[in-house]
């Protein structure tokens, strides 16, 4: 109809081809036609089959069924037009709101939802998102008035940011029992070619893409916010902020960023480089004589834990046979050692664990279990300068954790755990439940997001 070459699905009933919902939603559009109610009530079973329910992603292979989505929205307004008594909860006898949002499912999209709800919970970046201005749309109908529930318009009118801050505006609002982020992933579609389709994607390569489009986007202003206050706001939140990733200092590298110092030696002859590599996260392999060891309560062998993870980081590694070292005093590729440190500790700490690994054909899950702390997880003796440090200042407290469910990255289920005001919840797409400390400590994490502690209180150090 509209001959767009992208995101083409074809009807298995009568074999057209249409463009996506997120294209000019053609596809749909030919399923809708075709549900004119026959003149005859009396149906025959050959007219029940022929509605062009089924169609199929000619790029991923992925089927979708129209009848069932339009019965499930059906099923999903009754239960938003119920009443609030599903959303209160008890706390210490009395009952309270439970404030918190789901985020539905648009088909594997629990990788994105996982990642959003960790991020709405870290107060200080999800604030500086909330308390940006509206974006106005000003052209037709729209003109003059703000948008706050409007898919953003046409290829070359789409803002991440101003996406990213309408869907978090909504996590917490307690006014619905789930929220649908289909802009947001309309702009993902958009920006991010990586992420489109419906099959299972990666939680950790989804927060690093949407955190660096988020960095790059701040950079430049968007949809009519200029750059210099976004600029202003992003100085008066860390003024001695150094660390810059491809550029001005934003939001992201001012709450994420971190600096390491990377120090190789060449065994030849002794001469040392070093070089200072900014960083968002870490990536911490957890060590190949834990990954066995699948569950918490198993006795073979000692607990694998986050400060294991760390140490091996950190520590002292040769280099092996495809990693050679060039050195510029030997003129050639040497055996060489390396080892991190950290020169900058970041606002907030994100650690990933690196549970997926290639074999000769597959990639692979390590379900090792990692113990990790709540509170008080000390970064002190990973600094590169700890001398310098405030005897508070390298202590961090958990935020939010995201778990991956199931054997491989291509398929499962992604949830996520967030405290938010004192209180642990856990995240299931449209699910939000309250939950226990004594839960949180017993998933066997993919992301951990650390906060900087603030104030004194009594805790246990990692």
């Amino acid at each position: 109809v509209c001959r767009s070459n992208k995101s083409p699905w074809v009807c298995l009933t009568c074999s057209s081809v249409h463009c996506g919902r997120y294209v000019n939603g053609h596809a749909k559009k030919h399923y809708e036609d075709a549900q004119i109610p026959m003149t005859n009530h009396k149906k025959t079973e050959k007219q029940e089959k022929i509605q062009h329910t089924v169609c199929m992603d000619c790029s991923s292979y992925s089927t979708y069924c129209s009848a069932f989505t339009s019965d499930r929205h059906r099923k999903r307004k009754l239960l938003e037009n119920s009443s609030l008594n599903s959303k209160l909860l008890k706390v210490n006898g009395s009952t309270t709101a439970l404030c918190a949002t789901g985020l539905r499912n648009l088909g594997n999209t629990c990788f994105m939802n996982a990642i959003l709800q960790s991020l709405s919970n870290i107060q200080q970046f999800c604030c500086y998102f909330k308390e940006l201005p509206a974006v106005e749309l000003r052209n037709g109908k729209t003109a003059g008035r703000r948008t706050y529930h409007t898919r953003s318009q046409g290829d070359n009118n789409v803002s991440l940011v101003e996406e990213f801050r309408k869907t978090l505006c909504a996590l917490w609002q307690g006014s619905q029992t789930a929220f649908s982020p289909e802009s947001l992933f309309y702009v993902v579609w958009k920006i991010m070619p990586n992420f489109r389709g419906y099959q299972q994607q990666d939680a950790h390569e989804f927060m690093r893409y949407l955190l660096d489009h988020l960095h790059l986007e701040l950079q430049g202003g968007f949809n009519g916010v200029s750059r210099s206050v976004i600029m202003q706001e992003s100085a008066t939140l860390s003024a001695s902020n150094k660390c810059c990733i491809n550029g001005a200092s934003t939001v992201v590298t001012a709450i994420f960023g971190g600096i390491l110092q990377n120090e190789v030696n060449c065994l030849i002859c002794g001469t040392e480089s070093r070089k200072f590599d900014p960083f968002l996260d870490l990536s911490l392999d957890i060590p190949s004589q834990f990954r066995n060891k699948r569950t918490k309560n198993q006795e073979n062998g000692p607990m694998c834990t986050l400060r294991d993870c760390l140490r091996s980081f950190t520590d002292l590694e040769e280099l092996d046979e495809t990693e050679l070292y060039m050195c510029h005093k030997c003129k050639k590729k040497q055996k060489s050692t390396k080892k991190f440190w950290i020169q900058k500790l970041p606002k907030v700490l994100c650690l990933h664990l690196k549970r997926f690994h290639w074999t000769a054909y597959l990639r692979n899950k390590v379900d090792t279990y990692v113990e990790f702390p709540l509170r008080g997880l000390d970064m002190k003796c990973y600094l590169l300068e700890p001398e310098n440090s405030g005897p508070e200042s390298c202590l961090y407290d958990l935020a939010a954790v995201v778990v991956h469910h199931g054997s491989g990255v291509g398929s499962g289920h992604y949830t996520a755990y967030a405290a938010h005001e004192g209180r642990w919840f856990h995240f299931n797409d449209s699910t939000v439940t309250l939950t226990d400390e004594e839960t949180v400590v017993k998933a066997k994490a993919y992301i951990l997001f650390y906060v900087e502690r603030q104030a004194k209180s009594g805790s246990d150090k990692l």
